[in-house]
């Protein structure tokens, strides 16, 4: 295994165990070192430190592990076992009512670089680094000896996550059956999962348990779900008894699905309760005359880069304040945001921005994040995407 050397005194990050190792911490490396090799990290006095994937960049090694242990053949295979089993304790492997979750959630699950969704008998691998992209055949191989004959199909979906330059050439493919398309369980309602063509790995695993929260507090209100994709909060707000249920996305291809999962759970929630409306959302919040007792407020990332993160502040504002200022007294909002720049407090401090410009008192009802299969690694808290408040608005 190459090496590489840190220098003096940048070793204490990595010795909390924290999985990035960044270049400006780096004195020294071995000559022709490859995006995407295994390499051991030293510190300036030649200790130990761990190993992990290189890749010229920002962050220069994603660590795989803290020890000097070996990468035999089992590697992966004991690391998506550690997974699973954890998955296992949360009752998301075996449950009922619920086949579809996340395996591997990247340095929450010390795989740095890497995501691996369930959706009943798929599984989809996703790559971030150019390190887990070369060895997505033994990652499938091992999903197979921890799985059996449960996993059907095994679909590498990394051509939009790589690096671009390496991402040029690929090419998304099946590491193992076929078949792009899936129905898959979330707390007993049925969605379509389109792998192959869908946004991310195909559905937003994340929001489960906000969604499930929801459908505490959407029977008998009028309920307004923006940037609905798929439609799942749509879904569970109709199930839960909500009398109006309003989703809108710019997307129609979104539009097109959110009405076909509602089908897809009982055609009678389409029977005068739900409407699907291609739209901007907020043209269509600002032109909305009618009321909604609950207003879901959960965007795409309005940035992803430092640069852009005042920008985003400034959107989320606005779109934060055109809700408010749209629910009735004692109407709740539920909104998010899972840009990784804009952390919790910022995002916190944003919407009481918001509110304060409505000139309306809000409280608090709930604290919100991602549910546990996206776990937090400890040492990693950047891992902590996902922001969300549920409030009440007088």
């Amino acid at each position: 295994m190459k090496k590489i050397w840190l220098k003096k005194g940048k070793d204490a990050a990595v010795k909390r165990f924290h999985p990035w190792v960044f270049s400006g911490a780096v004195g020294q490396r071995d000559d022709d070192l490859q995006d995407g090799d295994l390499v051991e990290v030293r510190s300036r006095q030649d200790q130990p430190l761990g190993f992990g994937h290189f890749q010229d960049g920002n962050i220069v090694v994603r660590m795989l592990s803290f020890s000097s242990e070996e990468v035999t053949p089992d590697f992966w295979k004991e690391k998506i076992l550690q997974a699973y089993r954890y998955r296992e304790k949360l009752g998301l492997t075996h449950s009922e009512v619920t086949d579809c979750y996340r395996l591997i959630h990247a340095s929450g699950d010390l795989m740095p670089g890497l995501i691996i969704d369930i959706y009943g008998r798929t599984a989809v691998i996703q790559c971030h680094s150019i390190g887990m992209h070369l060895v997505r055949q033994q990652l499938a191989d091992a999903l197979l000896q921890v799985y059996g004959d449960h996993l059907q199909v095994i679909y590498d979906k990394s051509q939009k996550t790589l690096p671009t330059e390496y991402a040029a050439g690929m090419t998304d493919s099946y590491l193992y059956g076929a078949g792009n398309t899936t129905i898959v369980h979330e707390y007993g309602h049925q969605f379509v999962v389109d792998c192959v063509s869908g946004q991310k790995t195909g559905f937003f695993l994340d929001q489960r348990e906000n969604r499930h929260l929801l459908a505490r507090y959407a029977p008998h209100k009028r309920v307004l779900n923006t940037f609905c994709y798929s439609g799942g909060f749509s879904v569970y707000a109709l199930a839960a008894g909500a009398t109006q249920v309003d989703s809108i996305d710019i997307s129609g291809s979104a539009v097109e699905l959110t009405d076909q999962n509602v089908a897809l759970n009982n055609e009678q929630l389409q029977s005068g309760r739900h409407r699907a409306i291609k739209a901007d959302v907020m043209k269509y919040l600002r032109d909305m005359e009618e009321q909604h007792d609950i207003i879901i407020l959960d965007p795409p990332a309005f940035a992803k880069s430092k640069h852009k993160r005042h920008n985003a502040v400034q959107a989320y504002k606005r779109l934060n304040a055109l809700a408010i200022s749209k629910l009735p007294p004692g109407g709740i909002l539920f909104t998010f945001s899972c840009s990784n720049v804009v952390d919790r407090p910022l995002f916190r401090n944003t919407v009481v921005a918001a509110a304060m410009e409505c000139g309306r008192q809000v409280r608090v009802m709930h604290e919100l994040g991602q549910p546990p299969d996206h776990p937090v690694n400890f040492f990693h808290p950047e891992g902590a995407y996902l922001k969300g408040l549920v409030l009440y608005v007088e």
